[in-house]
């Protein structure tokens, strides 16, 4: 007669169970993190966009037409001219530079600011009358502000 031993500890197949129901845990984890630091980011983008809309709009009320693209992207003109901006509200959270660009882009804010006519303004010959700032969210939407007058 052949009398069965006892044995201690677990079989393969329910250690690969185990590793299994760990990895799934671990990427659900993982897809939830990533996706509310995305949120985070994209909401902070579309605070930017707003508090560039406020300080261009103020610069607006006061000059009767709104600064240049490359007059926002001196620090020393939006020191003079637009006090309440900060430097950081021109960067994307994602991006390297704390500079304006012409067009959406992604981790870049843009600033498409035109006459009326809709031809390039300078603020010397034709004025700029109207702008969009766009921040181009991650997953591939955007977010923009057009001027209010």
């Amino acid at each position: 007669m052949h009398i069965k031993q006892k044995q201690d500890g677990f079989t393969i197949v329910e250690l690969l169970i185990i590793i299994i129901v760990i990895g799934i845990l671990a990427a659900l984890i993982l897809t939830t993190a990533t996706d509310y630091r995305q949120k985070e980011r994209n909401k902070e983008r579309q605070t930017d966009i707003k508090s560039l809309q406020v300080g261009i709009e103020g610069y607006y009320a006061q000059h009767g037409k709104y600064p240049t693209l490359s007059e926002l992207n001196d620090s020393n003109w939006r020191t003079k001219n637009i006090k309440a901006l900060e430097p950081d509200e021109l960067k994307d959270p994602s991006g390297t530079g704390s500079k304006l660009v012409e067009s959406p882009t992604a981790n870049s804010y843009s600033y498409e600011v035109k006459a009326n006519d809709d031809t390039v303004c300078d603020n010397n010959v034709k004025d700029c009358s109207k702008y969009v700032l766009t921040a181009t969210f991650e997953g591939g939407d955007s977010f923009s502000k057009n001027n209010l007058n």
